[in-house]
């Protein structure tokens, strides 16, 4: 069931996109391939830039401690199950050590490899990575699956203690709130929202058959769904047939 999440500020949009970002770059770490190798690579530059503010581990450390009081309240409680609980609990542990333990900024290690940042400025340049441009990469390419695998995960070491601690926070993110079952009339929803607490994230999950995708738009007042159909050869338009969907709001 193909499901959209629609972040309502900017600091969960950051957390979206490193985890989808890190979830590229595992996977064409492990496929082995040169060019995944490259994919790979470009990636992790595009993390370093997504994660270029200095505030964002302190985010996490702050986020994980909350996240670690509030769940303490729960032991004990009936409602919730025990072994779950004890497990986030750990993985909140495990996660927050190495994160206060490292005394830089979240990727400094990579800024300050010269050849690194060299690719990097290199790569903004629409082809600028041809072997004639950075012959050094290509050799690198060339060096085989099993070093650039051992660079790759050298390169990915000191930022995994801050992919660790995104995967948990969007994980108890996703978890929370209530999913109701809703009807697009004639492929679009609104709905008023209320309350002391802001959602932070919406959720939209729509069956496999259906040939449409939601365009969002929200905000603390209200939310606006439309479901459209694609055309690759012009932009996307309005689906007309009603659609039944999931949302659910989320809140950390």
């Amino acid at each position: 069931m193909p499901s959209y999440d629609y972040p309502f500020n900017e600091r969960i949009r950051t957390l979206l996109r490193v985890e989808d970002l890190f979830a590229k770059v595992l996977y064409n770490v492990e496929a082995g391939h040169e060019y995944q190798h490259h994919c790979a690579l470009l990636t992790l530059l595009q993390i370093l830039d997504v994660v270029d503010r200095a505030e964002l581990k302190l985010d996490l450390l702050q986020e994980l401690d909350r996240q670690k009081t509030a769940l303490r309240l729960l032991v004990g409680n009936p409602a919730i199950v025990a072994d779950t609980l004890e497990a986030t609990l750990a993985d909140i542990e495990v996660a927050v050590e190495p994160l206060r333990a490292e005394t830089s900024k979240l990727g400094q290690i990579l800024r300050a490899n010269e050849w690194l940042m060299s690719i990097k400025q290199r790569a903004g340049i629409p082809g600028g990575i041809c072997e004639f441009d950075v012959p050094s990469y290509h050799y690198w390419l060339g060096l085989g699956e099993a070093k650039r695998r051992q660079d790759l995960d050298a390169w990915l070491k000191p930022l995994i203690p801050m992919q660790q601690a995104i995967v948990i926070i969007l994980r108890i993110l996703r978890g929370s709130g209530t999913t109701s079952k809703l009807v697009a009339s004639n492929g679009v929803y609104q709905q008023m929202l209320a309350g002391a607490k802001p959602a932070q994230m919406l959720k939209i999950e729509i069956a496999d058959e259906l040939p449409c995708f939601p365009e969002v738009s929200a905000n603390k007042y209200a939310i606006n769904i439309r479901f459209n159909v694609l055309d690759c050869s012009q932009k996307p338009q309005k689906y007309e047939e009603d659609v039944k969907f999931s949302l659910t709001l989320c809140n950390l």
